[in-house]
């Protein structure tokens, strides 16, 4: 099988997970793995400290392991990623099996900074929305399906998310070969996105 990735990186909110739902279900040839599925453990914190760990920063991520596994389906060989559970900030004791698929979508605020993971994708997006809309979207998304209070949200976008985006993540936008303004709802962006990846399926 001839294995191609696509690297989708961006801001929190910024609709990364809108864009990959477009390729998956236009292509059922093709799989998302999330970054954020390989988050360090950090159990000890809680809404009360929520800085005390960067989610925002690349040592956060076990980059080592992912790079393993993306090594390993690119070969046609099966992993078992790991799960987070972002209420207690730790892994799951429970894994999910992926088989290799022709395309393999990998999503992540992060996944184009270190240059090991940029050169193993075919193709690299970055999906650039305005602050103001991403932060509103991880407020929502943080109160209602992470049991964060607003109040702890707002402390760890001004201390670690902000920074983190302007330090770490905004400037891999100049690796990209697409960006994509607002995310999932840029129509034109999206339709030569999904051309690329219908060529990509018809060399397999």
């Amino acid at each position: 099988m001839n294995v191609k990735l696509i690297g989708i990186a961006g801001g929190s909110g910024s609709g990364k997970s809108t864009v990959v739902r477009k390729i998956t279900t236009s292509h059922p040839s093709s799989i998302c793995i999330e970054q954020d599925s390989y988050y360090k453990s950090a159990s000890y914190i809680n809404n009360a400290n929520i800085t005390a760990f960067n989610f925002d920063h690349p040592d956060a991520f076990d980059t080592e392991l992912m790079l393993e596994h993306l090594e390993k389906l690119k070969r046609g060989e099966a992993v078992d990623i790991p799960q987070y559970d972002f209420v207690t900030h730790s892994r799951k004791e429970t894994t999910t099996h992926i088989e290799p698929k022709p395309i393999i979508v990998v999503d992540g605020l992060m996944v184009l900074y270190d240059k090991r993971l940029r050169d193993m994708f075919d193709l690299k997006l970055y999906v650039d929305t305005p602050s103001d809309v991403r932060f509103i979207r991880r407020l929502e998304r943080d109160v209602k399906d992470r049991g964060r209070t607003m109040e702890s949200v707002i402390k760890q976008y001004l201390c670690v998310v902000r920074p983190g985006h302007l330090n770490f993540i905004e400037p891999t936008k100049e690796y990209a070969d697409l960006i994509i303004p607002e995310g999932g709802y840029n129509t034109k962006a999206l339709n030569v996105l999904l051309s690329f990846v219908r060529e990509i399926c018809s060399e397999n």
